[in-house]
This record gives C-alpha cells, sequence and structure tokens, in this order.
C-alpha cells in the first residue's frame, strides 16, 4: 500500500478487489462514507452473512478498517482505508501479476458499464439543470505510449484538483475516464509481426 490518501496493492491484493461485490462495497465506502454490514447488505440487496465475508476480505487485504469512533458495541462499523486505488504494472515476466492486475480491470469495466447504465436510466429523472451534464464522448488521437501516458496524467492532474464541495448545490460527478489502445491494432501486430501502414478507422 501506498500513502494515506491512495492504495497502491501488489497483484496478490488486488486479487481481493477483483469481485463485483466487494469493489462496489469499497467505492460506498469511500464515497458515502462509513457503514455496517447491515447497511451494505440493504444497500446491495445481499445478505448479512456474506456481506460480513467480503467486508472481512476487504480488511483482510488493507483495503477497509474498523471505524472505533463509531457504533454501540453490538454494530462494527466499517470505513475505507484510503481514497483511492491506483495499479502498479507487474514485473515483465510475472505473468500471475498480470493476470491477477487484469482480473481486478476485468471487474473495474463491469462496475463502471453499470454506473454508466443506472446514469442514463435516471437522466430523465434530473432537474433541468443537471440533465445536460455530462458526455458521452470518445476521441481516437493517433498518440506513442509516452504521449498518451502523459495525457492521463495531465488529465489525473486536472479531474484530482477540482472540487466544490461548499456549495450546497453540489453533487458527485462521476468522471469514468478510460483509456486505451483502440483493440484490434496492437494484439494484432504483435501477432502477425506486421507493424507497417496507416489504418482506415
Amino acid at each position: 500500500m501506498d500513502d494515506a490518501r491512495t492504495a497502491t496493492p501488489s497483484p496478490h491484493q488486488l486479487r481481493a478487489l477483483a469481485h463485483p461485490v466487494r469493489l462496489r462495497m469499497l467505492g460506498m465506502l469511500r464515497i458515502d462514507g462509513p457503514a455496517t454490514a447491515t447497511t451494505l447488505a440493504t444497500r446491495l440487496g445481499l445478505n448479512t452473512g456474506a456481506t460480513s465475508y467480503h467486508l472481512r476480505q476487504l480488511a483482510g487485504h488493507g483495503f477497509i478498517e474498523d471505524d472505533e469512533s463509531r457504533g454501540n458495541g453490538r454494530e462494527r462499523w466499517w470505513r475505507a482505508a484510503h481514497a483511492s486505488t491506483r495499479t502498479a504494472s507487474p514485473a515483465p515476466d510475472d505473468d500471475q501479476g498480470w493476470q491477477e492486475t487484469d482480473a481486478y480491470l476485468q471487474t473495474v469495466a463491469t462496475v463502471y458499464t453499470e454506473w454508466l447504465q443506472r446514469a442514463m436510466e435516471e437522466r430523465p429523472l434530473l432537474p433541468p439543470q443537471w440533465r445536460d451534464v455530462g458526455t458521452l464522448s470518445d476521441w481516437h488521437p493517433r498518440l506513442t505510449p509516452a504521449t498518451a501516458s502523459r495525457l492521463f496524467d495531465q488529465l489525473d492532474d486536472l479531474l484530482s484538483g477540482v472540487e466544490d464541495e461548499d456549495d450546497p448545490e453540489a453533487r458527485h460527478v462521476v468522471f469514468q475516464v478510460s483509456g486505451y489502445v483502440r483493440p484490434g491494432q496492437v494484439a494484432a501486430d504483435d501477432a502477425s509481426g506486421d507493424v507497417s501502414g496507416d489504418e482506415t478507422p
């Protein structure tokens, strides 16, 4: 793990997050604050036994911890140990590490897709001032790995530094920055050995 606000887990630790329920739980604790297993079970539509099991897995890998400032001895409150998670690339020859990291990222993609679908379903219910907030856009610039990485870092810096939490009109706005190599390019190039020529969109 990294500093107090950001977790940079090992691939082994990421294995605990390669489950949609655990990733949703961690997100709830980070965004909505501390909660009990009973509260989370109700929100997720699970029984408390399953919820408690997943919470213990998250705690065992350092993602959540007891909130000792809450509770009355009968309830166990949990809070997130970090505000965010960042992945670190495994060593090039660490096949197991890459598999565990990829499994985690597959789960992230699943949960992000669910959030996006819910947002579109609820959009007609939003008040007018919020209905036009947001975008579903994609861009396809042609970049080198170094330029792409630099652009992602700039986006991270920009989004990390913006918050109007003291304004009573402020609400959580989700930015899902999903940058990736367009499918069908690099993997196909590596398989065929042909890395020449321009592509046609």
